[in-house]
């Protein structure tokens, strides 16, 4: 009796060694084949790569056509904390027109895919009374596309223009705030 339970037991750990190297050896030969395939499939992901990121380097350097409107530190226009920015810069809200800054639509923003981040400088080009240097501070609701806002004081009319934007090279030194 002893010994056939000795016999099954070996049987089954040779069975459970057998079914291991058999499925072993056939996902290394399906890998293998679809090696290929994962070549092809990440040099093309690669292509692209590199096709997109010269399109970014196009748009820093000659700019994007956006549509520029304004906003107004007021909760109807922001959230409950107006004088706070997205990036967490708090303004004096009735110098706003003063700071420079602007809200960027999500899709200019890295985080989301873009090539603007908080705290970098573009100019403001192309549109009637509006051109100049603005700093990146705010994000704008995600129903907008490539569209910035203005930050504007609160006796400000409001304007709609198109214009085009261009990061420029210029570095915000926090220590001389």
């Amino acid at each position: 009796m002893r010994i056939l339970r000795l016999i099954d037991s070996t049987n089954v750990l040779a069975l459970i060694l057998l079914v291991v190297f058999v499925n072993g050896f056939i996902s290394i030969n399906i890998l293998e084949k679809n090696k290929r395939n994962y070549t092809s499939l990440m040099e093309s992901v690669t292509k692209e790569n590199a096709l997109l990121m010269a399109q970014l380097t196009e748009l820093r350097s000659e700019g994007m056509q956006v549509t520029v409107t304004m906003y107004q530190p007021v909760r109807r226009q922001t959230d409950s904390t107006p004088n706070i920015l997205a990036d967490g810069t708090r303004i004096r809200t009735q110098d706003a027109s003063n700071y420079k800054f602007i809200a960027v639509s999500r899709n200019l923003l890295k985080r989301w895919g873009g090539w603007l981040d908080y705290g970098d400088f573009v100019y403001l080009k192309d549109t009637d009374h509006k051109d100049g240097i603005y700093q990146v501070r705010d994000t704008m609701s995600p129903r907008w596309v490539n569209r910035i806002d203005i930050l504007e004081s609160i006796d400000v009319k409001p304007y709609k223009l198109n214009g085009q934007i261009q990061k420029t090279d210029l570095v915000h030194n926090a220590s001389n705030e």
